[in-house]
């Protein structure tokens, strides 16, 4: 039974996007069989796994409005064990042609119904938002990463995410996890960054992960290549804390 994990925060610039392709690529890597799903209008995990975006003419636009089947919309990745279901920027328009459906929150969940069991792991790319694309996601998750960046503002909006995901509990999906807050862009020269560290493991603990994502110029790089970390420079800081948190997941799911 593959396990769904939505990677949401509505805060723009934490690294969801970095996070959702490299932790693919590293999980595809470590044999496990992914598929990511591109939420997000933005279409940056699409991109950055070397996808063509204006070429895209069944993506997840399509799947939200049913206009085709999950396996219909999958994509191969040039990246071992990597599927992807790609974005385009038409998503834009999906929630405001959802807004009047019946089941408008299920759309996704419906969708991933057919090929959950295809796959060891479906990671969710969100939008930076908490609109019904974003809902779409935590609705048909099993549980949540939270990327929080090492920043001043890093906790700014936490608690409107963490009571986003209680009604989504409450109301849509009483299976829903958090499966972890991970820290990322940590620069451990600046006392900044470890005050935010030290903050986010007092007052969370156990919901913390372990690996760290430090700040790294190649995983700022290897997007603008169309390639993951793994792919673009496999011995860099930044690919050996993305297998670090693939194997952390694959433990704590094992």
């Amino acid at each position: 039974m593959g396990k769904i994990i939505a990677i949401a925060n509505q805060k723009g610039g934490v690294g969801k996007t970095t996070t959702s392709i490299n932790l693919a690529a590293s999980l595809g890597v470590l044999e496990k069989k992914i598929l990511l799903i591109d939420a997000d209008p933005q279409a940056n995990a699409s991109s950055g796994l070397g996808i063509d975006i204006d070429a895209v003419t069944i993506g997840t636009y399509q799947l939200l409005e049913h206009s085709c089947s999950a396996r219909e919309a999958i994509i191969k990745t040039e990246t071992p064990n990597l599927d992807i279901i790609p974005a385009h920027i038409d998503l834009v328009a999906i929630e405001i042609e959802l807004v009047d459906k019946d089941g408008r929150e299920y759309m996704l969940k419906k969708s991933l119904a057919d090929i959950k069991d295809d796959y060891d792991f479906i990671l969710i790319d969100c939008a930076p938002s908490l609109g019904l694309l974003t809902l779409n996601a935590l609705t048909a998750a099993d549980a949540v990463i939270i990327p929080i960046q090492c920043e001043y503002f890093a906790l700014e909006g936490l608690g409107k995410l963490l009571n986003t995901i209680k009604s989504v509990q409450k109301i849509h999906n009483p299976e829903l996890d958090i499966e972890g807050l991970l820290l990322t862009m940590y620069d451990s020269r600046l006392r900044l960054s470890n005050q935010v560290v030290e903050e986010v493991q007092k007052h969370f603990n156990n919901m913390v992960f372990q690996t760290i994502i430090q700040r790294n110029v190649r995983l700022s790089e290897a997007p603008s290549y169309g390639e993951s970390i793994i792919n673009y420079d496999a011995d860099s800081k930044g690919a050996t804390n993305y297998l670090s948190l693939a194997k952390e997941i694959i433990n704590k799911n094992a």
